[in-house]
């Protein structure tokens, strides 16, 4: 298919998941600011929490540059409804919109009216909106646009070339933002000494989890106090979990061998060695390196494989 095409389909899902994900963190930081962050040591304040998605996401430049003081109103602001941050849940809505618009063709309709009713449903939303229906209840709206999009597409669309780089777009999202995550709790935001393992802590590890929607499964599979290598293991190696770095992994493998050929195999190639990595891991062997330097590793494996993805696929008019 054409690159501009595969360009377009790619953003959009790309675009659709980042707004479902961007509304995850905030949601978990929202619940999270009810409680103390972290235990006060002698002359300290507590930590504020609505830094961690600003953190999180890169945007915490952007942030500061149109702000003076941080604060749960404002950041909102800026992560949901600014439409000159382009990594808002607006703009991301509103491109994944128009990215749909210009390949109609390609989507069925129940995909296009899907995505266009959640778009004309948000630029109506303005704080007060937000505020009046609940915080926690606009950020599960997102959540289930999002995932009334993807079963939409899951349940309508023709398994053609189009619907692999829609998938493709999925999960590379899913993938850069799940390490993202791990990172600024494992090493950007650690906790105090007098935090570790106490309730201040456990209260940061399973809004982690949930912020994933991983809290249940690691219930159903570890059973009891939640620790940072369990955690690791859990959403790094463990490829049963929806969210985890191997699931997103085994699914961009796959769909990079489906679309290989002689002429493009060396996406094919990095995913495959990036899966393997994951594959035959092991959670002592990334503790041994360092957490913070393996995410990192994966983070700019991932940026590498984007850019062969760019250089392969959308740059270039294949037919």
């Amino acid at each position: 298919m054409l690159s501009r095409s595969a360009n377009d389909l790619l953003w959009m899902s790309r675009q659709v998941e980042r707004a479902e994900n961007t509304a995850r963190m905030l949601d978990v930081t929202y619940r999270l600011s009810m409680l103390p962050y972290r235990i006060m040591e002698s002359g300290e304040k507590w930590a504020e929490p609505w830094a961690v998605p600003l953190v999180t996401s890169g945007l915490a430049t952007g942030y500061y540059k149109a702000n003076t003081e941080l604060t749960a109103e404002k950041v909102i602001r800026y992560m949901v409804l600014d439409a000159t941050n382009p990594f808002s849940i607006y703009s991301s809505l509103q491109a994944a919109r128009e990215n749909a618009r210009g390949q109609r063709g390609a989507l069925t309709s129940e995909m296009w009216e899907s995505l266009n009713r959640t778009w004309l449903e948000m630029r109506n939303i303005d704080y007060g909106n937000i505020t009046a229906r609940g915080v926690s209840n606009f950020f599960d709206w997102v959540k289930n646009r999002s995932h009334l999009f993807r079963g939409v597409t899951f349940g309508t669309m023709l398994r053609d070339e189009a619907y692999s780089f829609i998938r493709l777009g999925t999960f590379i999202e899913r993938a850069d933002n799940t390490a993202r995550i791990l990172d600024v709790k494992y090493h950007t935001l650690l906790p105090s000494i007098g935090d570790v393992g106490g309730a201040v802590d456990y209260y940061q590890w399973g809004s982690l989890l949930r912020s994933v929607g991983a809290f249940e499964s690691y219930r159903k599979i570890f059973r009891d106090q939640i620790t940072p290598s369990r955690v690791a293991e859990l959403l790094i190696l463990r490829d049963d979990v929806p969210r985890s770095l191997h699931s997103s992994m085994n699914d961009l493998y796959e769909i990079l061998q489906s679309l290989s050929d002689s002429d493009r195999h060396e996406p094919e190639r990095l995913a495959g060695e990036i899966h393997a990595q994951l594959h035959y891991g092991r959670t002592e062997q990334i503790f041994k390196l360092g957490l913070h330097e393996y995410l990192m590793q994966f983070l700019d494996k991932i940026e590498a494989l984007n850019t062969e993805i760019n250089r392969h696929y959308l740059t270039l008019d294949y037919t």
